[in-house]
């Protein structure tokens, strides 16, 4: 695997993601990190009320997943790393960049931050496995 990308969105789920991703590239490649932004949830309402409007909450909570995702990286020694937030359904944008990219593997942590916490797969990796034109790897 030469280019991974990692779907991120800085639930825990999504944190082993990272660690699996960092480790898989632990001899070199290229990392793309995407955190998709689709509706407001209670993070991201709860980090309007500090930074005084929900776009700037969106897009302060994106740069810290990113950031957090950035640096897990860095410190297991991978070096090409690109990183990017996206505004739209989540499974859609990232099938989108996977194909753009010609990535050979999405990463994706079972659960994210959705509240039908009750599946045992989320929907979003579902649609990923469905849909998507490369590999997927979906960390529990």
């Amino acid at each position: 695997m030469r280019h991974i990308l990692l779907a991120t969105d800085g639930s825990e789920s999504a944190a082993r993601a990272t660690k699996v991703t960092v480790m898989a590239l632990a001899g070199g490649g290229k990392l793309s990190i995407l955190t998709v932004e689709g509706h407001a949830t209670e993070d991201v309402k709860q980090f309007a009320r500090a930074e005084g409007s929900v776009g700037d909450a969106i897009e302060g909570l994106a740069n810290q997943i990113l950031h957090q995702a950035r640096e897990s990286a860095h410190k297991a020694g991978v070096g090409d790393v690109e990183v990017q937030s996206a505004w739209g359904d989540t499974a859609e944008v990232i099938i989108d960049k996977a194909r753009r990219d010609k990535v050979d593997v999405i990463v994706v942590g079972r659960r994210g931050r959705g509240r039908l916490t009750g599946l045992l797969l989320g929907s979003v990796s579902q649609k990923l496995v469905s849909l998507a034109s490369c590999a997927v790897v979906v960390v529990p």
